[in-house]
This record gives structure tokens, C-alpha cells and sequence, in this order.
């Protein structure tokens, strides 16, 4: 429910600040890229739709975290 906010401003903040690492990034391109040319064995592609899952939670909790930061500003 990343529109109810919520949470306590400081653990909004260092939500807003995950990411992924370079190393990361980069192995996502390169898995993207292999995908795209329809090359991924079956361990790349668990590899990538899991980066994918991540990727999806981590959006979400920043959408949570920002509501959060905006209802107290409010």
C-alpha cells in the first residue's frame, strides 16, 4: 500500500536512498542486453526476472516513502 505512507521521516529518507550497487547495474544491462537478443539460459534468466522482483519492491517502498515524506510536510 504505497499510498498510505506512514512511516517515521527518517526511515522514509534512508528508504528513498536504496538503490543498487554499479556492479548490479551493470549485470542487469548486460542480462538485458542478452534477453534482448534472446540469448539468457535458464539461471540468467531467474538472475534477471529476480533483479526484476527487487527492483519492483524497492519502487514501491520509495512511492511509500515519499508519501510518507509529503504527509509530513503537510
Amino acid at each position: 500500500r504505497p499510498a498510505e505512507g506512514g512511516w517515521p521521516a527518517p526511515a522514509a529518507r534512508a528508504i528513498l536512498g536504496l538503490g543498487f550497487e554499479a556492479a548490479d547495474k551493470s549485470r542487469m544491462t548486460s542480462l538485458l542486453e542478452k534477453a534482448k537478443a534472446g540469448e539468457l539460459n535458464p539461471d540468467e534468466s531467474r538472475t534477471l526476472e529476480n533483479y526484476r522482483h527487487v527492483g519492483r519492491l524497492l519502487e514501491l517502498m520509495k512511492s511509500r516513502a515519499r508519501q510518507s515524506l509529503a504527509k509530513e510536510a503537510a
